[in-house]
């Protein structure tokens, strides 16, 4: 199974990273969407779409007419995957920044792996078990060299993990 993961798009997805949904059969967006749009855009290009809130997908932040797509927006969800399961948060709770992967894996244990955004900081840590990977921004909002996103692989028998920047 092929799930495109990003997040921290601010209301704005970079094309490249809308086409890379079409050939997923899941996208999961990490949080800050910043607007219905950029759903129905992934949507558009994948029909499997999930995502959790991030810290700026509050009211005040969003287009009036787009608050009911806001307000059933999870803060965190766990997928079943082949092969293990895939936790999804946007990490903002957490605030020490430094220990980020080890309080994601204590809070996430029994999962294959774990993915957040907030940092927007491309991560990819499977040196420990579960991963802990960070998709980076797919947005414009500092993008740190680009907008990104990661593609995972998963099968019943081995994940596998590879990162996309738009330069």
């Amino acid at each position: 199974m092929k799930v495109l993961l990003l997040g921290d798009t601010h209301g704005w997805i970079d094309d490249s990273i809308v086409e890379l949904a079409v050939g997923m059969e899941l996208v999961v967006h990490t949080g800050d969407i910043g607007s219905a749009s950029v759903l129905a855009a992934l949507k558009s290009r994948c029909g499997n779409v999930l995502a959790v809130a991030g810290n700026n997908d509050v009211p005040k932040k969003w287009p009036d007419d787009e608050h009911r797509a806001l307000s059933k927006l999870p803060e965190s969800l766990q997928i079943d995957l082949p092969g293990g399961v895939l936790a999804i948060e946007h990490g903002h709770q957490i605030w020490d920044t430094t220990n980020y992967h080890s309080r994601l894996r204590h809070k996430y244990p029994d999962t294959q792996a774990i993915a957040y955004g907030h940092t927007h900081i491309r991560r990819i840590d499977t040196t420990i078990h579960p991963w802990v990977m960070n998709p980076g921004a797919a947005g414009r909002v500092r993008t740190k060299g680009g907008a990104s996103c990661l593609v995972l692989t998963a099968k019943s028998t081995r994940w596998s993990v590879r990162e996309f920047i738009v330069a």
